[in-house]
């Protein structure tokens, strides 16, 4: 725990006014990501009963385990089996990758084509952006997955992205393939994680910007200003609501004694002990509770048509100065499979790119959502965010 102001309380809660990080809480608990289980599917869809396989790889391979994969239903979306076969190699710049499970997902993928090799290099996603983009024509990669959209744009940026045929993007959304030059390939959603012994749905404002001058929420909420996920949320605010207003809500919300931790898990796990009413998280860290501790006082809520209701996604973009782009399409396209889609789902907790695949936990459908109207290629903007983030005093 580091204290910037030498205060403290107690009953553990450091309110901003005390410019406290909460870090390392050893509630938190090991709120692991699902396993493997067996199921699966014939061809077209796959349900819980389903115990056939795919072409060269059984369904159940890719579905992860635990109380929030259970019962899943019918699983729509295009088949491993009616794709284009890979064969050849590829080399991949995989910016984040979820501790390691978009390296198991790929590993799955050379168990079913054994003349397919990827050859991952793995960087954080800015670090890796970076690099395509100092390499420049000369970059050796021939594809660029990252778990962040502003990583993606800046490369698209600077020209070096191929532009996505339709039958790689055609069972996306618009919004998460802007310009074709990359593709979402698995969503998170702003949320508010909130306790439901203190609160209910009724009592989350619809509106973000309402936050700071909700009562119930005075000295109760968390966030975790470091995160990248908040700070793509800021920047999406002030393209959204302009910089003077994101100014405001920002100090508004330091007035109202918001806490600060050093990750989003830490704050929903902070809101199912009751340590905080409510916070600023992605959607998925609430899941991991609940999946660790299903009788958690802890649900989401989703505001609409703003910065809060923000869907950032993770995605794959082909290099333009790649030799093998026919064989990088086919890879982006099995990252969009039906079973690649349940991976994300099941196992990470994402939103599915494809909407005939469902997010699991009882999540509304990505398509009932209301996020903001924005172009996800702006979220690159970050250091005026950064800056100002720094201005207030968030930082």
């Amino acid at each position: 725990m580091t204290d910037n102001m030498n205060d403290d309380t107690t009953d553990g809660r450091q309110s901003y006014r005390r410019r406290k990080v909460l870090a390392g809480l050893g509630a938190a608990g090991a709120a692991g990501l699902a396993g493997c289980n067996g199921i699966i599917g014939g061809e077209g869809t796959a349900n819980a009963t389903d115990t056939g396989g795919s072409a060269g790889g059984e369904f159940g391979e890719f579905r992860g385990s635990g109380p929030l994969a259970e019962g899943r239903s019918d699983i729509g979306g295009t088949r491993i089996a009616d794709l284009p076969e890979l064969s050849g190699e590829l080399t991949v710049y995989l910016g984040g990758g979820e501790g390691g499970l978009y390296r198991d997902l790929v590993a799955r993928l050379e168990d079913i084509y054994p003349d397919f090799d990827a050859q991952l290099r793995e960087s954080g996603t800015a670090d890796a952006a970076n690099t395509i983009v100092n390499e420049g024509e000369a970059t050796p990669a021939d594809v660029f997955w990252s778990v962040d959209a502003g990583s993606l744009a800046a490369v698209a940026g600077q020209g070096l992205t191929a532009n996505l045929p339709s039958n790689v993007v055609e069972n996306v959304p618009d919004e998460f393939h802007p310009e074709d030059q990359w593709t979402g390939t698995a969503g998170r959603a702003r949320a508010v994680p909130y306790n439901t012994e203190e609160l209910s749905e009724g009592d989350i404002p619809d509106d973000v910007m309402a936050f700071p001058e909700t009562p119930e929420l005075m000295d109760a909420m968390g966030w975790a200003p470091t995160y990248g996920a908040f700070q793509a949320f800021v920047t999406a605010m002030r393209i959204i609501e302009g910089e003077d207003a994101t100014r405001e809500w920002l100090q508004g919300m330091l007035d109202a004694g918001v806490t600060e931790y050093n990750n989003e898990f830490l704050v929903s796990n902070a809101v199912a002990d009751g340590g905080l009413t409510a916070g600023f998280a992605n959607h998925y860290y609430a899941l991991r509770v609940q999946a660790a501790r299903p009788d958690a006082p802890l649900d989401l809520a989703f505001t609409s048509g703003d910065a809060g209701g923000l869907i950032n996604v993770a995605g794959a973009a082909v290099l333009s100065p790649s030799q093998q782009q026919e064989l990088a399409f086919t890879f982006v396209r099995h990252l969009l499979s039906a079973e690649a889609q349940e991976f994300f789902a099941t196992r990470t907790y994402a939103y599915p790119m494809v909407e005939d695949i469902p997010p699991v936990g009882g999540l509304p459908p990505i398509g009932e959502l209301n996020p903001p109207e924005i172009d996800l290629n702006e979220l690159s903007d970050l250091q005026p965010t950064l800056e100002l983030m720094r201005d207030v005093g968030v930082l």
